[in-house]
């Protein structure tokens, strides 16, 4: 589903977007300021992140088995802290998308299950009727055999 063909998804996605940035700045403010954080949490995505990144560019740039090195511990914790934001965006967003499929899939099934029981009602009713006919035409019957046993009026003159 390509968001730009659909203006209210795309004006949705930008709403959680800005909702969620002041949620991903303060987790971001709080990776620079804890010792802990920054270097259990920050520092070894954004190393993984700029091995991996390095990597694919020396390959693609055609130099193989070069040594990359480490970013130093204020730009790997800088680009923890915007990884981390990132990742914070991405998880609202997505909880946002999970949760409105799990409403839309409830609502169908709920929607579902009305049918299913409006149906079950409409059998139930048909199997009544069926079984009134059944009754009336027994009765009809009846009504009938009693006329033919009566004995036939006297003739006029």
């Amino acid at each position: 589903m390509v968001v730009g063909a659909f203006p209210i998804a795309k004006l949705l996605y930008l709403g959680v977007r800005q909702l969620s940035k002041p949620v991903a700045n303060r987790m971001k403010e709080g990776a620079r300021r804890s010792e802990f954080f920054k270097n259990y949490v920050c520092l070894p995505p954004a190393q993984l992140y700029h091995w991996i990144e390095m990597r694919t560019k020396m390959r693609i740039m055609g130099f193989r088995g070069a040594t990359i090195k480490p970013l130093n511990e204020e730009a790997a914790a800088e680009l923890g802290a915007e990884l981390l934001g990132e990742a914070i965006i991405f998880i609202i967003g997505g909880g946002c998308v999970i949760l409105e499929y799990s409403r839309q899939a409830f609502n169908s099934r709920r929607k579902e299950d009305e049918l299913n029981e409006t149906i079950s009602s409409l059998q139930r009713q048909l199997g009544e009727l069926a079984l009134t006919t059944e009754t009336l035409d027994a009765q009809l019957r009846e009504v009938n055999r009693l006329l033919l046993s009566l004995p036939a009026p006297p003739a006029q003159k």
